[in-house]
């Protein structure tokens, strides 16, 4: 298992079809707590609620990463991050386009509670190609991903979540320690499904991810844990 400090952090990806086979699927990974963040992600948490993070913590002491995507007005944002802090993750989305009145409020909020989870603006999904997002936001993907991670950077989010196509520019025109997240990570080739900006394991390295989601290639796996073992080592 590489122990390399700047190797990117492994998240799993809770998002299979209900509460037991998530946590089934996580006590496979056990063994491997002390290295795997856990996503959990709208379905799973709309469906079980904050009960589901902590049935994680009594299975192993892994790091968890609420994965909302938050987007509304400044107050009902920082309203959500009190909430949000209560439940003991580390790690939480927001939409970079929610603003930056809104991202310094978090920040604030953040640099006064040092207990509360990292922020980490989302600046393109990665179901997005360049034709149906230039429909939406009339720009390309790298330019618009690269300016809302400017301003996220500006208003004090941790980091960005991002593909591996714009993490390179984004830390240029940030900084290296700024956190990059990328999902869309197919490790071993496997299909793309609805993501569209997916990327295997040797380019995240590359470009410098500092966090790699992956979800359906390990729990749509015969052996998920062994497709984490591999991640690790090659990580």
């Amino acid at each position: 298992m590489s122990g390399r400090a700047n190797a990117p952090k492994l998240c799993v990806a809770l998002d299979r079809e209900s509460r037991e086979s998530n946590l089934a699927l996580v006590r496979l990974l056990k063994s491997h707590s002390a290295h795997l963040w856990l996503k959990v992600g709208l379905r799973s948490f709309v469906r079980d609620g904050k009960e589901f993070l902590e049935d994680l913590r009594r299975i192993g002491d892994f790091r968890l990463f609420l994965d909302l995507k938050l987007y509304d007005i400044p107050n009902t944002m920082l309203d959500t991050m009190r909430e949000i802090h209560a439940l003991g993750v580390d790690m939480l989305t927001i939409h970079a386009s929610s603003g930056a009145q809104a991202m310094r409020a978090l920040a604030r909020y953040r640099e006064a509670n040092p207990t509360a989870p990292r922020i980490l603006a989302v600046t393109a999904l990665t179901s997005f190609g360049q034709e149906d997002f230039g429909q939406i936001y009339n720009t390309p993907i790298l330019n618009h991903a690269r300016n809302m991670a400017v301003l996220a950077y500006e208003s004090g989010c941790d980091g960005v979540v991002c593909s591996c196509f714009e993490t390179q520019s984004i830390k240029a025109a940030t900084s290296k320690s700024f956190i990059a997240l990328t999902p869309g990570i197919r490790p071993f080739g496997e299909e793309s499904s609805d993501q569209k900006r997916v990327a295997d394991l040797a380019l995240a390295k590359r470009v410098g991810s500092d966090f790699i989601v992956v979800g359906r290639p390990i729990y749509r796996a015969q052996d998920p844990r062994g497709v984490v073992e591999r991640i690790l080592e090659i990580l």
